[in-house]
């Protein structure tokens, strides 16, 4: 599983113009699943999100976590954080799990950071997103769980 996790002040995702998720303060999240990926791993990752203290104390010290800012979730699924540029001008997206597998994934992932207390939005599993945001620092954090 790679995760590309962006703090930020906002943030929103519309599908065909419409607004499907959006969120204040916290993270967005763009998840992309292997096919190896198991509940082990979705597990390690949503615990990982949700104790990352990446949130500024009264010292201005990135300090507090996720709940005690009262922040949001924005969960985007994104295979081609599994793309291989390594040759030629194409990406490959042989890595990523197939969307049989990946939404199955995708969807526990969800419920797993529900779990952990924050409001969690999403984006459509599929679908070809517009996400906006407002990244805050700006801070962006790359996390793999194999």
């Amino acid at each position: 599983m790679r995760v590309v996790l962006q703090r930020v002040s906002r943030a929103a995702v519309r599908v065909d113009g419409a607004t499907v998720g959006a969120i204040g303060r916290g993270f967005v999240i763009l998840a992309g699943f292997a096919p190896a990926d198991s509940e082990a791993t979705l597990e390690w990752m949503a615990e990982k999100i949700a104790g990352l203290r990446l949130f500024g104390d009264s010292e201005g010290k990135m300090n507090l976590p996720l709940s005690e800012v009262g922040g949001g979730m924005l969960v985007i699924s994104q295979f081609t954080l599994y793309g291989d540029a390594a040759k030629g001008r194409r990406p490959s997206f042989i890595d990523a799990a197939p969307p049989a597998v990946a939404e199955p994934l995708y969807q526990r992932f969800v419920a797993l950071l529900g779990a952990q207390g924050a409001k969690v939005e999403t984006g459509r599993f599929g679908a070809m997103m517009d996400v906006e945001l407002v990244n805050d620092g700006p801070v962006t954090l790359i996390l793999e769980k194999a």
